[in-house]
């Protein structure tokens, strides 16, 4: 039985007003009464397009949808209806996407959006953008994807699809999110939550805890994360056990646990903490590594080759953590062939600075072997500026931070010791990071200001200041680094009281406060 015009209508109004469990289940009940689908039926391409929809937000997975694709795959584009190839298209272009080809992805909707407007329903165009811009966030395109999302946005506004702007609004968070935007971005998950509790969609809700959690994440914040996370991952586990949402939920909450695992690790090596705080490190880590476990098996169901690379970096990790340099080695390996597969920039940067840390660590344990030193401190350095490179290629900030901060550890190691260009590294990452950035990124990054600080010698800084040789450092910068340096001496002395310390030097106890953090003394 062919698809009847009323039916796609039904299908299609509960699609843009997002009522999912009566769409679920008349996609259910549509399936078992029209059988296999016909390039025929006149309304087969727009119920493939309408399926596309339904599958982005959780119904069945892409084999079901390919499964409909290949029937109408061997119809020639001759003999098809604008309208229809159009949908078509739209259907090949969210393919691509859904499979991580956000390359062949992103033509297929410029395509689409050169279509003039008044041929082209405004819904598909709101669509095309949306879509089109979740392509460009994947390869980290994001003021493309901002560009998009908002296209987009402003389009549903304006055919009253409140439910499809909700939507939309967790996607435009996170653009405001990477440029800083933070109480911004968590204001429209706000909004989205309210607008979208009361239709049964699952998948958005979820989407939006894990992105509360990874707002969260970055102030520093880990176990309000970790229950953000874990909030995500119980929507998810409820209604899409395989969705790779859910994997991404389980990486995010391992990635918090190894971080919360590491504070552990640094108050017990601090000689502030017993040995049951280095029993529970342990124990948090195989957490973290069952989380991963988890979260691999459900990318690998799904073929998710982007989401598999970030369980392997983050297994690399903790292995590198815990001391076993050969196992993080080849999780480290396996990530960057996966990101060099799909030219994935992102994945790439990241597994090359896990490399970079690698080579460093094993730099250091071949002391007294020059020769192995001498290779693999030039495999961190390698490996570090071409995290940089790749790094540039996407508008991830803190990406190239991280890629920055591996270069000036390199720099910074017992073979290199090439001091002025830590220093270069470590500035060029600490003019991308925001005040708001209090987790382990800016924790690296005030560890190694105060290892350069150590090596250089504070006299020879301020010589050099007193001389005029500062740099190319703007005076707020030079102003920063004075502050971090007196401060947390005036602190030491006052009996660490920050209210003192804000009287004597006559500033607020916020910026005290700030700096303290930075050098992890708060």
């Amino acid at each position: 039985m062919p698809v009847s015009s009323v039916l796609l209508h039904k299908l299609n109004d509960a699609l843009i007003h997002r009522r999912v469990p009566e769409g679920f289940l008349r996609l259910q009940k549509l399936g078992e009464a029209i059988g296999p689908l016909q390039h025929s039926d006149p309304n087969a391409a727009s119920y493939l397009l309408c399926v596309a929809q339904w599958v982005d937000i959780g119904y069945r997975d892409i084999a079901f949808l390919d499964d409909l694709i290949s029937r109408l795959s061997k119809v020639p584009r001759s003999q098809l209806l604008f309208k229809d190839y159009v949908n078509l298209r739209m259907v090949e272009g969210y393919r691509a996407f859904a499979s991580e080809d956000a390359v062949s992805a992103i033509p297929i909707f410029d395509f689409v959006l050169q279509i003039e407007g008044g041929v082209l329903d405004p819904h598909i165009r709101s669509l095309a953008h949306f879509w089109k811009a979740r392509a460009h966030r994947k390869q980290g395109e994001y003021e493309l994807a901002f560009h998009h999302i908002t296209e987009a946005k402003n389009l549903a506004t304006h055919l009253k699809a409140s439910k499809l702007v909700a939507e939309m609004k967790i996607h435009e968070s996170w653009m405001l999110f990477q440029r800083g935007q933070r109480k911004e971005a968590l204001r429209l998950l706000d909004e989205s939550e309210e607008e979208l509790k009361t239709t049964g969609h699952a998948l958005s809700l979820g989407n939006i805890a894990s992105a509360r959690g990874r707002f969260v994440r970055r102030s520093g914040e880990y176990g309000k994360a970790l229950s953000y996370f874990e909030c995500a991952m119980s929507i998810y586990s409820e209604h899409f056990t395989h969705h790779p949402n859910l994997a991404r939920a389980l990486v995010n909450a391992a990635y918090v646990k190894r971080l919360m695992a590491l504070d552990l690790r640094n108050k017990s090596n601090a000689g502030r903490a017993s040995g049951a705080h280095h029993a529970r490190y342990l124990s948090i880590c195989r957490q973290a590594l069952d989380l991963l476990q988890q979260a691999g098996e459900i990318y690998s169901h799904n073929h998710h080759q982007a989401g598999t690379g970030a369980v392997f970096v983050n297994a690399g990790y903790l292995h590198l953590d815990s001391g076993d340099i050969d196992r993080a080695e080849g999780e480290a390996d396996k990530a960057f062939q996966l990101g060099e597969q799909r030219q994935d920039h992102i994945l790439m940067a990241r597994a090359r600075a896990l490399q970079t840390a690698i080579h460093n660590d094993r730099a250091e344990e071949q002391v007294g072997e020059s020769p192995d030193t001498a290779m693999h401190a030039n495999l961190a350095r390698i490996y570090s500026e071409e995290a940089i490179e790749l790094a540039k290629q996407t508008q991830n900030k803190r990406l190239l931070a991280g890629a920055y901060i591996a270069r000036s550890a390199t720099a910074a190691n017992d073979f290199f010791q090439d001091w002025e260009a830590a220093k270069q590294f470590v500035t060029l990452a600490g003019e991308l990071l925001s005040r708001d950035d209090r987790d382990h990124l800016s924790q690296e990054l005030s560890q190694l200001k105060t290892r350069i600080l150590r090596a250089t010698g504070i006299n020879e800084m301020l010589r050099s200041w007193s001389e005029g040789i500062v740099s190319n450092k703007t005076f707020q910068q030079l102003t920063e680094e004075f502050a971090e340096i007196v401060i947390p001496k005036v602190w030491l002395r006052e009996d660490r009281k920050i209210s003192r310390v804000a009287t004597r030097l006559s500033m607020s106890p916020k910026k005290v406060r700030r700096i303290l953090a930075n050098a992890n003394l708060n």
